[in-house]
């Protein structure tokens, strides 16, 4: 089968088509037969996760496709069914998925849909219901907001009655998004929006917050917060990894802050909100009233390019890259 790899060459990452043995699924194990997998930002970052500097590593996190073969113990899924879920080395003909991380494609969802779902809208359940607990009538702030998570957070939050106020550099992105329910858009990259959010919400402030920018708007998200408002960083686009922190503001306002990640869980605690995703989210996509926002779609040959368009920030919602026609 074809895959892709990434390889540090001459200092530089680059993405490499491969011919491959395809796997056979192990104990608890589906092998599914990829027709969609969506791109994240922190899958193409040397030194992280699955891409090391040592020699060429699987790309790729999240995929949807049919069930073509079952590891011995694996219960309640049979060969054809869809499949979508987390796993490593998406970008390929094949992949394996972990039953504890699979999910049932609901029948109102399409292949490019599903493959859009699984890594962006896990972490979106945690930081909006498992940690950041997020309740009807509340305000949502998304730092970031045009971003493949940023735009998940945004639909998710509105679906759970929020209101939402996102931030972007770009006034035609925001624009955009007033079809998702985006309450305000403020259209800046600089730490200059917590006066705008405060009069928003009639000096309250915001009572989730989520950065999906990093450390130079670490402070302003702060200052944004309301009375017990909860903080959830989640992104470093700005590459900046250091900020000050507010004690008063910590400790007067009684502020909770806390850290949203992926790859950085073993994969039993990766797998730990699996069952209450597919009990609170997975009705909602079955239902219509949840839908993954697809910018764009291109075919398995041009994952490079798919690449160039996410990091040139062309986007407005997930990027995915279609199965390989011939797969």
């Amino acid at each position: 089968m074809h895959a892709y790899r990434m390889q540090k060459i001459d200092g530089r990452l680059q993405l490499l088509l491969q011919e491959v043995a395809r796997p056979a699924p192990c104990p608890g194990q589906l092998l599914i037969r990829v027709r969609a997998a969506g791109l994240n930002r922190g899958e193409f970052i040397g030194g992280q996760g699955l891409h090391g500097p040592d020699g060429a590593k699987p790309v790729g996190t999240e995929a949807a496709g049919e069930v073509v073969a079952i590891g011995s113990g694996v219960e309640g899924w049979r060969v054809g069914e869809r499949a979508m879920g987390r796993c490593p080395g998406a970008f390929a003909e094949f992949v394996m998925l972990e039953q504890r991380e699979a999910i049932a494609v609901p029948p109102a969802l399409d292949w490019i849909q599903a493959g859009a779902i699984p890594l962006t809208f896990m972490v979106v359940y945690d930081m909006l219901v498992l940690q950041g607990r997020l309740r009807a009538g509340e305000t949502l702030l998304v730092a970031g907001v045009t971003s493949g998570v940023g735009v998940a957070a945004l639909q998710a939050a509105k679906s759970m009655g929020a209101k939402v106020i996102g931030t972007s550099g770009s006034a035609a992105k925001l624009e955009r998004l007033r079809a998702e329910g985006l309450d305000l858009g403020l259209c800046t990259r600089d730490p200059d929006f917590a006066d705008a959010v405060l009069q928003a919400t009639d000096g309250r402030g915001a009572d989730l917050a989520i950065n999906g920018v990093g450390g130079s708007v670490f402070a302003e998200c702060v200052r944004a917060l309301a009375f017990e408002g909860r903080l959830a960083m989640v992104g470093y686009v700005d590459g900046v990894l250091r900020s000050e922190l507010d004690l008063e503001a910590l400790h007067v306002k009684r502020l909770h802050l806390f850290g949203v990640s992926n790859k950085l869980r073993t994969p039993q605690q990766r797998a730990q909100p699996v069952p209450g995703f597919k009990a609170d989210w997975l009705p909602l996509f079955a239902s219509g009233r949840l839908r993954p926002r697809v910018d764009r779609v291109l075919p398995f040959e041009q994952l490079a390019a798919a690449k160039a368009c996410m990091e040139a920030g062309e986007h407005v919602g997930k990027i995915v890259l279609a199965g390989r026609a011939d797969g």
